[in-house]
């Protein structure tokens, strides 16, 4: 089969939804199919928003494939007679985050008509498609909610999951994700401050604004955490972050209504480690069973001190967690061959 591959990207910006396009089509490759992955930019700028979805609505990919998958908006307003999405999100800023402090869009006539319109594009496109998949659970019922539209969850799996080990557990609780503030790395440190065992925390990734890293480094030796707080204040390549997840304690990931379970919660169970998140995390909760496969506490850095004091206190108990989390990716069906499968019939 002839499989296109369709996403938007933002300019010099990188991350999960271009990984997922990635390494899908080296696997289907693998399967035997043709594939063209196709990338358009799309910035989510009011005064011209609609112009882009349109520009991409006059592409016509019809007669050089068999099938359009498509991913990241607007991709999927690509008319194709055999498309087929693993839609990974909404424009946020127009849905549930809409009444929200980060939906960052003033609320003015202008605007809601905006909205109205995205909508509704949304809904027609949305609903050309043959089959509809999502990355989670959570992003399946705000299609339901917002564009009545049902969508089954298909998990993504991460690239060559056997390049990952597991040498122990130390006394480090690590963490490996682009580092913004609803990542939530500060409250993490600030957690450092009330824990009583000699567990460590380990950051590692860059910010996006610079000064936010900066005042994370900031807020580490104002609360004169440096013997406890490391942070690697960079993206660590893919054989650092193997090296890294080996020998730690447990993987800590507590974003804010996080779309999906997140690239470094695979990462952890697939190193042998627990995750640590918290109870407004969103789709990590897909994955992470409290007190089953890791720890979810409330988002207060006291509930996460008392976590990481437990993981370090019991690391009978981390092991059982990170044994665990690699049975959970087995009931999920965590697997290229599956998402292969579903994507192609």
């Amino acid at each position: 089969m002839k499989v296109v591959l369709a996403s938007s990207f933002v300019p010099f910006v990188n991350g999960g939804a271009r990984f997922i396009v990635e390494w899908l089509e080296e696997k289907l490759r693998e399967h035997g199919h043709e594939v063209e992955r196709f990338y358009l930019p799309f910035l989510e700028t009011p005064h011209d928003m609609m112009a882009q979805i349109a520009a991409f609505r006059l592409i016509d990919l019809a007669g050089s494939s068999d099938r359009l998958i498509a991913f990241r908006p607007p991709a999927y307003v690509i008319p194709h007679p055999n498309k087929v999405l693993w839609f990974i999100h909404h424009i946020r800023a127009y849905y549930d985050m809409w009444d929200t402090e980060h939906g960052g869009r003033p609320d003015t006539p202008g605007a809601q008509a905006l909205r109205r319109a995205l909508i509704e594009a949304d809904t027609q496109a949305i609903g050309e498609a043959k089959a509809v998949y999502t990355n989670s659970q959570v992003v399946a019922d705000r299609l339901k909610r917002f564009n009545d539209i049902d969508a089954s969850p298909l998990y993504p799996p991460i690239y060559q999951p056997e390049r990952f080990r597991h040498d122990g557990y130390g006394d480090e609780i690590v963490v490996v994700c682009r580092v913004e503030r609803h990542k939530r790395q500060e409250m993490l440190i600030e957690a450092m401050q009330h824990v009583r065992t000699g567990v460590k925390l380990r950051l590692c990734g860059m910010a996006s604004n610079a000064d936010y890293g900066f005042a994370v480094e900031h807020r580490i030796r104002e609360l004169g955490l440096e013997d406890r707080v490391i942070f690697d204040n960079r993206w660590i390549t893919e054989e650092e972050k193997v090296e890294r997840l080996a020998p730690a304690l447990a993987v800590a990931y507590l974003p804010h209504d996080e779309d999906s379970y997140g690239y470094p919660s695979l990462e952890a169970a697939h190193a042998g480690k627990g995750v640590l998140t918290t109870t407004d995390s969103g789709g990590v909760l897909e994955l992470v069973e409290h007190g089953r496969n890791g720890l979810v506490c409330e988002p207060e850095p006291e509930a996460l001190a008392e976590a990481m004091d437990r993981l370090y206190a019991d690391k009978a108990f981390a092991a059982r967690c990170g044994t665990e989390n690699q049975v959970r990716l087995r009931e999920l069906n965590i697997e290229w061959d599956h998402v292969v499968q579903a994507l192609t019939t």
